[in-house]
């Protein structure tokens, strides 16, 4: 196939969701339509080559039936098939993320054996991991688990998926993976977390790791029913609408009107009159979707990644503004951009743009929301959407030296309770700032 799908007399396919990696997005479009674009030098585009895109692009040959969930980790991507029951998955495959048993790079989906013929009802991935919820309430997990994110009660690493044992007899509605830490929500309304929490990122009340699920005290009698996660920050709603955060603020992703650290959930007070019905969390920055279709933003903003068209750091919840007032339908943080679309089926991003994770066909950073053409019926370029045999837009990649890719990232000490360095705005210096992979190395 090649450039099959035109924009240029018909709109295109609607999009059904999207999602953000490091530096790549996604988009499963009605028609089983799957478009990947941004940074694919670990394969994470699932094109057979490590080429970048600066659009979306259709993944050629992938003719899997009936996929209803696609999620970015990082450097990698998994989907699932509903018809099949079959998870697929493909990208860097370091510390066993794939799920495939071994340790190796994978350049277009590969189905994960050891899921198949298992029913499925959410995905997550996290920097390194990736967890799996079944219709019966089971989690399973795998990849990096230096610090216990896993929840299998140990530190290493499984190239293949566990079951998490300590769920025993406790049904798991949904998941959320961090940079190293899980969060999960029961049927129930409980909020339990595990892996690093130098921050206070489990919501329990200290800065320890946990190697098993562990459950966060009740908050104000509130059920939870949805959980999202950031880089070293968790995000929660409750079953009124409210919405509540906790773990790392140095940038006010938190959105409490300040940069200090919460160890347990606390409710974001300039939201309190709104209904929250969706939330995502990118590196350093969160996104909140409210039941009347607004979209709100705060945190890290140095690439415009929370859109609120201006580059500086915001500490309390910003509304995003779209053209003629659209309503958004659903929102998806990466970790220096952000992919939402609108009731109408607009697809916008905006935020770091330097692989082409923004889909505009340039490597422009942008502040706030700009359409991407190929996948929106108003889009007005009447752009072609690209396939994975259309030749990829290598006149405009940066070479980047390896010694610039790979940033050597110490391994951390868990601070101990009362630890001041590591309270609020604390110290980062082993997090890179520019567009490098991290290489995790003993100290």
């Amino acid at each position: 196939m090649d450039a099959a799908i035109s924009a240029a007399h018909e709109a295109p396919p609607a999009v059904v969701l999207v999602s953000a990696g490091a530096s790549h997005s996604v988009a499963l479009l009605a028609g089983n339509v799957l478009c990947t674009w941004g940074r694919g030098e670990d394969g994470q585009l699932g094109h057979g080559d490590a080429e970048d895109r600066l659009v979306p692009t259709v993944i050629s040959g992938f003719d899997a039936p009936g996929i209803t969930s696609v999620i970015c980790g990082a450097d990698h991507t998994t989907a699932y098939s509903e018809d099949e029951h079959q998870v697929y998955s493909w990208g860097w495959g370091d510390f066993g993320r794939l799920g495939h048993g071994n340790s190796t790079d994978v350049f277009t989906p590969q189905p994960v054996k050891a899921l198949q013929g298992i029913k499925i009802k959410q995905l997550a991935c996290g920097d390194s991991h990736c967890l799996a919820v079944t219709m019966a309430g089971e989690v399973l997990s795998w990849g990096r688990n230096q610090n216990g994110q896993l929840g299998l009660g140990t530190t290493e690493d499984s190239l293949l998926p566990q079951t998490i044992q300590a769920f025993e007899g406790i049904s798991v509605n949904m998941i959320a993976a961090g940079a190293e830490h899980t969060a999960a929500v029961t049927e129930d309304g409980e909020i339990y977390g595990w892996g690093w929490g130098r921050y206070g990122n489990l919501g329990l009340g200290d800065r320890n790791d946990r190697f098993v699920p562990e459950k966060v005290s009740s908050v104000e009698g509130e059920k939870m029913v949805l959980v999202a996660c950031g880089w070293r920050h968790t995000i929660t709603v409750s079953s009124s609408g409210s919405l509540y955060t906790y773990g790392w603020s140095k940038y006010g992703q938190l959105g409490h009107g300040d940069f200090e650290d919460h160890l347990v959930p606390h409710k974001v007070e300039a939201l309190k009159d709104s209904s929250t019905s969706q939330i995502s969390g990118g590196w350093r920055h969160t996104m909140a979707l409210t039941s009347d279709g607004k979209l709100y933003g705060w945190g890290w903003n140095k690439f415009g990644q929370v859109g609120a068209g201006d580059n500086a750091d915001h500490c309390s919840p910003a509304q995003v503004n779209f053209p003629e007032e659209q309503k958004v339908a659903q929102v998806a943080c990466g970790w220096r951009h952000t992919l939402a679309f609108t009731e109408k089926k607009n697809v916008f991003a905006w935020g770091r743009g330097t692989s082409g994770q923004l889909g505009h066909g340039e490597i422009v950073d942008r502040n706030t929301p700009v359409i991407i053409d190929a996948l929106s019926p108003d889009g007005p370029g009447s752009k072609k959407l690209e396939s994975s045999a259309a030749i990829p837009f290598a006149a405009a990649k940066i070479w980047v030296s390896p010694s610039e890719r790979y940033a050597l990232v110490p391994d951390e000490k868990v601070a101990k309770p009362g630890d001041v360095s590591a309270r609020g705005n604390g110290a980062d210096a082993s997090v890179p700032e520019n567009d490098v992979k991290r290489m995790r190395v003993s100290s």
